[in-house]
């Protein structure tokens, strides 16, 4: 093997285990097939082509775009005999069973699946909404301020709807009680506060590749991107698009560096800005620039202009759990107030 395709073996071997850890044993057992036909130089290679060598984009993220196209073939029903292998269809997973009409499909639907591995990861997991719940309700409790909710990354922005779900906890349940969307167990630990007099007066997402969730073919885009046999978040998916078309949101395709640099604090109000799982996909240049921005806004707040962060990323294992981190302005300070998985359930508050 070239040194690029060990690369892309060891990645893909690598992503296996997280998946598996996860809570995904169907995609532990799938990317771990791919790694070792990829090592055998079969029909997974061809599907990769120049891309293992080119660095156009880390080989744990050509696996999850490559088992996203698959699944987005089962979805759009091309390959029958495999969506037998899939529970997000009706299928029960059995690699022994399965892995025949894998490499089919690789075979058959090779430039498709190879057009896919261009296509950055839409993993809009509303799960992590859990987080972000805790975070905004701690910036109206304590400012009692309208918020104006900032996300970076945004996807489909379905995080953006946050208080349009209902979140459960063992002191009992926040959101509206005929939600679609009930997430039992969703915190434990501390409860956030409650009771705050949380509105939100402004949605805006930024996103390089935003999806539109009033066109089909967004909605396909999200629900193929979303672990196959984790049937609870493909359900919790579908909930959450409905909601979302009927609760609008301002979504701009540009940068998270760019979307900040327009940003401006709006006198009466907390403008919180969020983002999940998103860190990894900048660069160190962007990375920069969304701190310096985020500073520069935060000199010019006050108590009644207050600027809030509040962020779900990883920190030195990848599987998790990740911290969340609330910084308030005036005065910056930050608290890491609880920890989640990377799909955000169960978040744990210990502040």
């Amino acid at each position: 093997m070239s040194s690029s395709d060990t690369r892309a073996v060891t990645a893909f071997r690598r992503q296996a285990e997280i998946c598996a850890s996860l809570g995904s044993p169907m995609y532990g057992d799938l990317i771990g097939a791919l790694a070792d036909d990829l090592a055998g130089g079969g029909p997974t290679k061809d599907v990769l082509g120049p891309l293992a060598d080119d660095g156009a984009a880390p080989p744990v993220l050509l696996a999850l775009r490559l088992v996203g196209g698959l699944h987005r073939l089962v979805l759009d029903d091309e390959v029958p005999a495999l969506a037998a292998s899939y529970p997000s269809v009706g299928g029960v997973w059995d690699r022994d069973v399965a892995w025949p009409h894998v490499r089919a499909a690789l075979v058959e639907h090779r430039e498709r699946l190879h057009a896919s591995l261009d296509h950055p990861l839409q993993t809009n997991e509303v799960g992590r909404s859990a987080a972000l719940a805790g975070g905004v309700l701690r910036v109206a409790d304590r400012f009692a301020l309208p918020v104006r909710l900032i996300e970076i990354g945004a996807s489909a922005g379905l995080n953006l709807r946050v208080d349009h779900y209902r979140f459960g906890s063992p002191s009992g349940w926040w959101g509206p009680v005929d939600s679609r969307v009930a997430m039992r167990g969703a915190w434990k630990g501390l409860s956030p506060p409650v009771d705050a007099p949380l509105e939100i007066v402004e949605r805006t997402g930024f996103d390089l590749t935003p999806l539109d969730i009033g066109q089909a073919d967004d909605r396909r885009v999200l629900e193929a991107y979303t672990w196959p046999d984790m049937t609870e978040r493909l359900s919790r998916l579908r909930a959450a698009t409905t909601i979302a078309q009927e609760v609008p949101v301002r979504l701009e395709q540009r940068s998270a560096a760019d979307g900040l640099d327009a940003l401006e604090l709006v006198d009466g109000t907390a403008t919180v800005v969020w983002h999940s799982i998103t860190w990894p996909y900048l660069d160190d240049d962007e990375q920069r620039r969304i701190v310096e921005r985020l500073d520069a806004l935060g000199a010019t707040a006050d108590v009644d202009r207050v600027l809030a962060h509040v962020r779900l990323e990883p920190a030195d294992v990848l599987a998790g759990p990740y911290p969340v981190i609330l910084t308030t302005w005036p005065f910056g300070e930050a608290t890491e107030i609880g920890s989640a998985p990377p799909h955000g359930l169960p978040v744990t508050w210990t502040a």
